[in-house]
């Protein structure tokens, strides 16, 4: 299993309250999925490069608890479902040891004009494969 990324609130995260604004999660989400990928050996960009992207259909975040800004946590992110053309991304973001959020992406396969397409050979290997070394 992939080691967590380790994040740190700014202050632009937060909101009026002092709390991290809801919408910040994704943005927290999209962080650990790219961490996943390079801690393949890859980079998301290549995927681009080679004319595929895979934006994010739909989403879901289950708050527990309220982040603050300083606030240190770690966030993991697995595959949880993988099709031809579509993935779906899990999440756990932590902080001291405790659940403070969880939930999902899925993400389409799409090529450069925007259609479905089916996943590169290379990009469902990277999905399947171990952590790096």
């Amino acid at each position: 299993m992939a080691k967590p990324l380790e994040l740190r609130v700014i202050f632009g995260d937060t909101d009026q309250m002092g709390v991290v604004y809801y919408g910040n999660y994704l943005r927290y989400f999209e962080a650990a999925r790219g961490h996943f990928v390079r801690a393949r050996g890859r980079s998301y960009r290549e995927f681009e490069a080679a004319g595929f992207a895979l934006p994010v259909i739909e989403a879901h975040v289950k708050y527990r608890q309220s982040l603050r800004y300083d606030d240190l946590f770690e966030i993991r992110a697995v595959v949880s479902e993988r099709k031809r053309v579509s993935v779906k991304f899990s999440y756990e973001l932590h902080r001291d040891g405790e659940l403070v959020a969880e939930g999902w992406t899925h993400h389409a396969c799409i090529d450069r004009t925007g259609k479905p397409a089916a996943m590169p050979r290379d990009m469902l290997e990277l999905l399947d494969a171990p952590e790096a070394v």
